[in-house]
Formats: structure tokens, sequence, C-alpha cells
């Protein structure tokens, strides 16, 4: 039995920006959510905005969590966090956002291929020869 009320909201109230991000579930906190709002890695329709943004249905939000960028729409209006199915119903990622996102995931993970790490530490020798290609063959 669910006793929680449905608190997607109606088309024409708003939500805090930080809030529907925490609600969304891309932030674990909404202090962490205004950190990233105020740091540059959230963009609102296109520009840079503060937490406290009201915002509507059908805007667009860019998010920046490391390597990945997204590109969202909002479809839905939250301000309490729940379980991550009802935070999917949110928004949607765009179809650009996602062939971006695959494309970049494809093109790292053939540079980790391509440039594998070594099975094995450097021995004694070895490590004498970083050492001196690193300090520009000083030893003579």
């Amino acid at each position: 039995m669910n006793t929680h009320k449905n608190t997607a909201a109606s088309p024409n109230s708003s939500t805090r920006l930080d809030k529907w991000l925490w609600a969304a579930r891309f932030y674990r906190t909404r202090a962490i959510a205004k950190q990233m709002i105020d740091g540059g890695k959230v963009f609102y329709n296109g520009q840079r905005t503060k937490s406290g943004k009201s915002i509507a249905i059908n805007d667009v939000i860019k998010i920046r969590q490391g390597f990945e960028e997204k590109e969202i729409i909002v479809i839905a209006l939250a301000d309490k966090r729940r379980d991550a199915t009802f935070a999917a119903t949110l928004y949607k990622e765009t179809s650009v956002s996602l062939a971006t996102r695959e494309k970049n995931a494809l093109a790292r993970k053939q540079g980790i291929l391509l440039s594998p790490a070594s099975d094995t530490k450097p021995d004694k020798k070895q490590r004498r020869k970083i050492r001196q290609f690193k300090e520009g063959y000083s030893n003579d």
C-alpha cells in the first residue's frame, strides 16, 4: 500500500532547479546539486543559472557529470525524492544526447584498449631508465 502522495506537480506550478535535480536523482543531495549549478555544470535552457531558478515542463537542462554530458527535457515536476522508477518519469533524455554519450563512451573504451596498462610493475633497472628519460638524459 503506497501512502505517498503523487508529487508530480500540475503544469502551472513550479519547482526550484536544485530540488528538481535532487528529486530526479541526478545528485545525492541538494547541496551537491546547488554546488554543481553554481559551478557551471548545469545549464538551463542554454544558459548558466542559479539554484533557486523555477523550472517548468518542457524546459531543457544540460548536465555535465564527469565525462558524461546529458541533455534532458523536463516532462514532470517534483520536489520530493522518491524511488528511481519515479525519478525516471520526470525527464526524457534527447536522442542527440544519447547518441553523443554512446559515441564518447566507445571512444574512451577504444582509447583504453589502444594503450593498455602494463601487467607488471617496472623493475629497478626499468625505473632508472624511466627516471633518466623524464629528467632529460642528464646521466651521461
